[in-house]
Parts: structure tokens; sequence; C-alpha cells
């Protein structure tokens, strides 16, 4: 087992409408059937994941951190505060020191909730987050077909760079414009 590398861990934050619950094992049986749909992973690729495969996964990101502790690991569900219902989830993968830190973010809300702004308000709420835990940098990975998503990154201030992988534009947030302040 390695030392603890220092990560800052997921804590519940609240924004207008929603609320960002810390992501554990047991939300993988309310998960699996609102991300059951081979739509959500049209520009990503893959499948939906079972119950039983989200459990594993999730037992792997909620220890925080890589295994080598060399990236640390954020995840939470969005869940509306009208209802609370799960939306999505939110995640920030963070490389770097202390007060230095970048972080690389992506979403996904699952289609009964898309329209309504949740993965703009969400991610805005992480990314203040993240501004108050030392990140200086964010970065996230889109597919250039995948409009909502472009959407969201503009609406966060992300803008496009010229860096291609893996089928992916690398949008970043100017340093101007700094992590808080969503």
């Amino acid at each position: 087992m390695i030392p603890d590398p220092g990560w800052p861990r997921a804590a519940a934050i609240g924004t207008a409408r929603l609320i960002l619950e810390p992501l554990r094992i047991d939300h993988a049986a309310e998960l699996a059937p609102a991300l059951d749909d081979q739509e959500l992973h049209r520009y990503i690729g893959g499948r939906p994941a079972t119950a039983e495969e989200l459990r594993s996964r999730f037992a792997a990101q909620i220890v925080g951190h890589s295994p080598d502790g060399a990236e640390g690991w954020l995840n939470w569900v969005v869940r509306t505060r009208d209802t609370g219902a799960a939306a999505g989830t939110v995640q920030a993968t963070l490389h770097g020191e202390p007060g230095a830190r970048s972080a690389e973010i992506a979403w996904v809300i699952a289609r009964p909730h898309q329209g309504r702004g949740y993965a703009s308000e969400a991610s805005g709420g992480m990314l203040d987050w993240l501004g108050q835990h030392g990140v200086r940098r964010v970065n996230a990975h889109i597919h250039p077909e995948h409009r909502a998503s472009t959407g969201v990154a503009k609406r966060l201030g992300l803008t496009p760079t010229e860096d291609f992988a893996d089928g992916e534009i690398r949008w970043t947030l100017p340093p101007e414009l700094g992590v808080t302040g969503h």
C-alpha cells in the first residue's frame, strides 16, 4: 500500500438546483439503470455498464487516487434538489502539486435529465470546489461532433485547442479566467 499522497477527498457540493454527492459503491444500483443508454456512449465509445461492473469501478475510484498515487480521483453523483433523483456524474482527475494542480474533467447526464443545463451547473460547481482545493488548470476532452458537451465546455469558459487525441479535442480553461468564479 502506498502512503496517502495528499489528494483532496470529494465532499458534497451544492448548486442552485443540484447536489453533488461524493461517489459511493452503493450508488451503482441507482446509476446502472439511469445510465443504461447506448446513446450516452455514442461519442465516448464502450457500452453501458452493469450494476456489478459499476460497483467494481466505483470501488476502485473511491480510493481517491491511482494505485501509484500519481493521480487524484474525484467523483460525484449529480442529484436534482427537487426530487433527489440521480441525474448523472461529474469527475476530475488531478495532477501536480498543491497550489499548482491541473484537472481533467468529465460529465455524464442521463438522457431524461438532459437539456436543462445540469451538466454546466454541476461542472461549474465542481470547478469552484476544485479552485478552492488548489486546481489552477482545467482540461476536458470532447469529440468534435458532440454538440451538447461542446456547449457545456463553452459555458464553463473552456476553449478548444489544436490538440487532438483519440478522436477528441482538448479544451482548456485559459489561465486568465482561473478555475473559480463559475
